[in-house]
């Protein structure tokens, strides 16, 4: 988390180089005793570009930030931060320049690591491949480090690259680190922040008031507490100074996206940033979170298994949000789970279940759902429930999207060639169409394998060969060309998959709830058109008859599979009997002719 620092001392703050929190992002030979930078790792040319980078490139972060060279509408300027003296002003600025400063320091290194650590080799050479490996690997834990150091947004932004899966997996395994590192904030700043906000000291408006957080993120931290009803209710606080910092460091991660794509032209990251910016613009506002957790608890108040916990509105603004408290486990945590008695597969389906309604029917999707933020509790129809935290980030869906994705799950299912380069060609991305069944059933448009099964080696083979001649130059192509909605829903898919996995659940689960849900959601249109009750109805009886249909159709395509994973056994174990009767009749007539 961020905590206010000291403004009397902040605007007095020097860089030190020797200090500890910058050594650490520094490659070992780059430091010599006192704290000298040196770069003899590199060639001569290049470090008088870097130092003039590293010497200015602080100053313009912060003061393009300042003088809103980013967009008004979401970031706060110079004459808006909440402080009240030049001294604050200057040591807010200072330490803001010292952020953006250590930022492209860290990226500095990491451009020069990839261009010199792969000069000279072939790019699709197993060498080069293996020392991309380490490169990524030496990259991501120096971005971690910066994360860490710099935290609030950063740590956020590292989160949010982690959960994509377009990443490189370094990355995305190295920076996930940072979904349960999260340092709180000291209580006397967030006491601060509380009684600013309410206008009341915490003895007037709680019965109690735990100091301990009892969750800790990158922008805000829980705590519990009793209301003067003794209601338990969670508190969740935005970490003081947050909004002025946003500016900042928005505009240097902007800065750093453009300088990695000028040195890097098929390294494209601005949708990357741009995403990020507009998953924050709500999420800072906890106004904005109580309206859609209000929202998503009308949309599943049928489904007793989801819980979403109520927010108490005289007790919450823009940065206090106090809700509803509940006790429960991670959904993840395989052994609290089962010691409970509860059955992780069952949490799997339901979980699985409550997003496929979400994106297919409502349209209205939870954008961070990370183990963290759902937990279990053991109360609910099957002995427990899902109860969904953390409702500040959320992606509508446009309705021709909605029901696009619809089309193209159907279309997945049952393996539709030309169904889904339709659909990819109105959705602006026909060229990756071929894709697109890897990407969301693991599978390829000729693969024999049954739905939700792995493909066979050779089947391995080939992709692995197709993919080989890919190159970031496409995979950035390809991010570009994404939908906003697409990016939202990918990210989602990626982090229920993992959860998924982490339950035992297999994966044929999830391809056939996305099945069901697809086919509902194709009638939800039809629906609204509908009027008269009597079609109503006769139309959810077809829609019923038509996912039953789709149910048959991958049941006899599953079979057909298994017979043919069969016949396979079968011709494998013929042969080896056939070479076992070869061998006995060779020795046979060995022995014979001695």
């Amino acid at each position: 988390g961020i905590c206010a620092p000291d403004h009397s001392r902040r605007h007095a703050r020097e860089i030190n180089w020797s200090n500890s929190s910058w050594r650490t992002l520094l490659p070992h030979s780059t430091l010599r005793p006192g704290g000298l930078l040196v770069m003899r790792r590199f060639p001569a040319r290049a470090k008088a570009p870097l130092l003039s980078l590293l010497a200015g490139a602080g100053v313009v972060a912060a003061a393009a930030a300042l003088t809103r060279r980013s967009d008004p509408e979401l970031l706060p300027s110079f004459h808006d931060l909440s402080l009240s003296s030049p001294a604050e002003k200057i040591g807010f600025v200072a330490e803001g320049i010292a952020r953006s400063s250590r930022a492209l320091y860290t990226i500095t290194f990491v451009v020069i690591d990839y261009k010199y650590s792969l000069r000279g080799l072939e790019p699709r050479s197993d060498e080069y491949r293996s020392k991309l490996s380490e490169v990524h690997l030496r990259s991501a834990k120096r971005i971690l480090k910066l994360c860490e150091t710099n935290k609030g947004f950063y740590a956020k932004a590292g989160q949010f690259a982690s959960s994509l899966r377009q990443v490189p997996k370094e990355y995305s395994s190295t920076l996930s680190t940072l979904q349960d590192k999260a340092v709180p904030c000291h209580f006397k700043d967030i006491k601060e922040v509380i009684v600013k906000n309410l206008g009341k000291d915490l003895s007037e408006l709680f019965y109690s008031f735990d100091e301990k957080p009892i969750a800790a993120a990158s922008i805000a931290q829980v705590h519990h507490a009793l209301l003067k009803d003794n209601q338990e209710v969670a508190v969740k606080v935005q970490y003081p100074d947050l909004q002025q910092r946003l500016t900042i460091d928005i505009t240097t991660m902007a800065i750093l996206s453009n300088s990695v794509a000028w040195a890097f032209p098929e390294y494209r990251l601005e949708w990357m940033v741009s995403e990020f910016k507009r998953t924050l613009s709500s999420e800072l506002n906890f106004l904005q979170e109580g309206e859609n957790a209000e929202r998503t608890a009308r949309n599943f108040r049928r489904k007793r298994v989801v819980k979403v916990p109520h927010i108490y509105w005289g007790l919450t603004t823009s940065q206090v949000l106090t809700m509803q408290f509940f006790n429960g486990h991670k959904v993840d945590d395989l052994e609290s789970l089962k010691a409970s008695g509860i059955n992780p597969g069952k949490v799997a389906k339901a979980l699985i279940d409550l997003f496929s309604e979400m994106i297919f029917i409502h349209g209205f999707v939870h954008g961070d759902p990370h183990p963290g933020n759902i937990l279990v509790s053991l109360e609910g129809p099957e002995g427990f429930s899902l109860v969904i935290l953390d409702h500040g980030i959320y992606k509508e869906l446009d309705e021709n999207f909605r029901l696009d994705y619809c089309q193209l799950w159907k279309a997945l299912i049952l393996l539709d060639a030309q169904g889904i380069k339709k659909i990819s060609e109105r959705l602006g991305m026909g060229k990756y169409a071929k894709y697109f069944p890897v990407i969301f059933t693991g599978r390829t448009m000729e693969s024999k394998s049954a739905l939700g099964k792995q493909m066979s080696v050779v089947e391995k083979g080939n992709l692995k060969q197709e993919l080989l001649a890919l190159n970031m130059r496409d995979i950035s192509s390809f991010m570009e060309s994404m939908p906003p909605d697409f990016l939202t829903i990918l990210r989602t898919d990626g982090l229920l998959r993992s959860i998924m996995g982490k339950l035992g659940a297999p994966g044929r689960v999830r391809l056939l709830i996305y099945a069901k849900y697809a086919v509902y959601g194709l009638a939800t249109k039809r629906q609204k058109e509908t009027g008269h009750k009597f079609e109503h109805a006769i139309y959810k009886i077809r829609v019923s008859v038509s996912y039953l249909q789709l149910r048959c159709l991958l049941a006899i395509l599953e079979l057909l599979s298994q017979l043919e994973d069969l016949r396979h056994s079968v011709v494998i174990r013929l042969e080896e009997m056939l070479l076992e009767s070869f061998h006995f009749l060779n020795r046979r007539f060995f022995t014979l002719r001695l």
